[in-house]
This record gives C-alpha cells, sequence and structure tokens, in this order.
C-alpha cells in the first residue's frame, strides 16, 4: 500500500485537489480523512460525484492524527491495509495537522506492504500571510516537508504578489516543486505522477529532524448534524451573519443541508464564503471552527426545534467512522 499525503491549512482545498486527483488519474484509492471538527463533512463529498465508482473514505474525526490521534491512525492504517488492501492510500490530515510528525508517525509503520509517497501541501496563497502570522509552526512545517506545494485561490494577486509568495515559499522549501498555476491545466502524466514519487530515506530523515512539538491548536469546534433551513436566500444570509462574526470568530465552516427544495453545500474561509449545489441527502451536517463560537445560537438557526433538547451535544458527536 502506497501513503500519499495531501496536507494545506483550514479551507487550503484539499478536498477539491483529492477529487480532481480522483478524475483526472488512472489509480484507485481509498481515502482517510482527518477532521478536526466534532463531525465528518468532507467524507460524503469525496465519496460522491468523483471519477471513482463508491470511493471509499474512513474518517477520523475529533483530534489530530499529527498528535492527540496518533495511535489511532497508525492503528487505522494498519486495519486499512490488512482489510482493504488497496494500492493507494490517500491522507488528508487536518489543516491544523503538522506534515512532519505525520510522515515520521507513517515512517514506524512502514514494512515491505506499506510505503510513504513524497507529500503534497496545497497552499491557499490568499491566505499566506495571515496564516504564517498566526500559525507560523504549522505553515512553515507544511511548506518544508513537502515535495510539492501547490497554489490555490490565486485569482485575487497580481503577479508581484504572488512572485513574492514564491520566493517565499521557495526559501522554506529550496528542492520542492512548486506549482504557482493552476494545476487543473497539468497533464495526466502529472498527475499519476504523484502516485509514482516513493519518499526517500533522505526525506524521512528530514521530517524526522523537523519533526516539532505539537500543542492543541487554541481554536473551538461546534458540529451539527440534522440541520436544514427555509430557503437558499436564509442560507445567504446566515453566512452573512458568520463571516461577520455574529457567531463568533469562525475561521472554518463547511457543510450541506435542506434549503427549501434543493440541497446546498456551504464553505466558510475566513471572511468570505460559497455556496453550491449538492448532490446528497440523507445526513444533513456542518461544523465551524474558531474562537468564542456562539453555539447555542448557531443551533438556534440550524436545529430551531431541538434547540431546548437536552443531550443533543453527545448525540452530534461521530468519530472514526467508515463510509
Amino acid at each position: 500500500m502506497k501513503i500519499l499525503v495531501i496536507s494545506g491549512f483550514l479551507g487550503a482545498g484539499k478536498t477539491t485537489f483529492i477529487k480532481a486527483l480522483a478524475e483526472k488519474t488512472d489509480k484507485k484509492f481509498v481515502v482517510m480523512e482527518n477532521e478536526y471538527g466534532e463531525v465528518g463533512i468532507d467524507g460524503g463529498f469525496l465519496a460522491s460525484g468523483t471519477g471513482q465508482a463508491e470511493m471509499k473514505v474512513w474518517e477520523l474525526t475529533e483530534g489530530c492524527i499529527c498528535c492527540t490521534m496518533k495511535a489511532d491512525f497508525a492503528s487505522s492504517i494498519l486495519t486499512i491495509s490488512n482489510t482493504l488492501d488497496p494500492e493507494y492510500l490517500v491522507v488528508e490530515p487536518t489543516g491544523l495537522g503538522k506534515l512532519g510528525n505525520i510522515l515520521t508517525n507513517i515512517s514506524q509503520i512502514q514494512y515491505e506492504r506499506i510505503v510513504l509517497l513524497q507529500p503534497v501541501t496545497v497552499l491557499d496563497v490568499s491566505a499566506f500571510d495571515r496564516d504564517k502570522e498566526k500559525y507560523p509552526e504549522i505553515c512553515r512545517d507544511q511548506i518544508e516537508n513537502a515535495a510539492t506545494v501547490i497554489f490555490t485561490k490565486t485569482g485575487a494577486l497580481d503577479a508581484e504578489e504572488l512572485g513574492r509568495i514564491a520566493s517565499e515559499v521557495r526559501a522554506m522549501n529550496p528542492q520542492g516543486e512548486i506549482v504557482t498555476d493552476s494545476c487543473e491545466k497539468k497533464e495526466a502524466s502529472w498527475w499519476n505522477g504523484l502516485f509514482e514519487r516513493y519518499l526517500t530515506k533522505e526525506g524521512e530523515e528530514n521530517a524526522k529532524k523537523r519533526e516539532r512539538e505539537t500543542l492543541q491548536p487554541d481554536l473551538e469546534n461546534a458540529g451539527f448534524t440534522s440541520i436544514h433551513l427555509e430557503s437558499g436566500n436564509q442560507l445567504v444570509l446566515f453566512l452573512q451573519g458568520v463571516v461577520s462574526g455574529v457567531f463568533g470568530d469562525i475561521r472554518r465552516a463547511k457543510g450541506y443541508l435542506p434549503a427549501g427544495g434543493a440541497w446546498l453545500r456551504f464553505d466558510v474561509v475566513d471572511r468570505n464564503y460559497s455556496i453550491t449545489g449538492y448532490e446528497g441527502s440523507g445526513d444533513s451536517r456542518a461544523v465551524f471552527i474558531g474562537r468564542g463560537l456562539q453555539r447555542r445560537e448557531l443551533e438556534e438557526v440550524l436545529c430551531p426545534e431541538e434547540k431546548n433538547l437536552m443531550g443533543k451535544a453527545e448525540k452530534m458527536r461521530v468519530s472514526g467512522k467508515y463510509r
């Protein structure tokens, strides 16, 4: 089983990149999804509408596989290898995870049937300066330990700003490949090549040298299931409240839910939000990550008929769910 780690900070576009990976390659792979929030969101998104029929997604929530869930992570890798026996496993860590620590953890359970591929980091260049200032250790670690750094959300930057960021990334990672233009334009050989480049012993040793102490991020998270809104317009108004700070200082939010007669998916990164259609049904859900979260107010909007029920928080929690 060859393991490809796709790293990147909160909202960088890791899940979107993995979907593109499935659509543009001829490789069949299992995905291990590690989300920081109380509920998993991206597992259902990955498993639907990709180039692979019925993509298998293994979800680990409520912790980070580079620190608090290291043992669960290693155990899950061995379980996937022994039971599903895929040729490839794509690991998407939480955006708050340190890539060097994750590579070191995997290297400790390597044997002839488990090997590491060269890792990828997805970098949201529109948030690079802010993330570098607020979370310098995580930001630097994800860049330094990547074999390939892929720029996303470049549209709002001019050539001069893009060149400055590329120079800073190159200073942190002199040897890696830096993709500053849209990887969507890359040939199939480039995409398939991500599954053919093995991490060298030197790369493993460098990751171990750079392994850093991991402290719990100073971010809260709140997860909800069985949510709904009356209309798409109500979702727009709700998200405007989210980005303006009505429900706390929310750094990242995502989810999908029925709104009127349609299922919609929403994404919030810092002060920006987007809404798209969602080809799903059944168990609607959302997660919010930030500081000073107004959980009760969020619940009143998203789950109005259950706002006074006791014990709902326990009902909302899911962990280690296999889809």
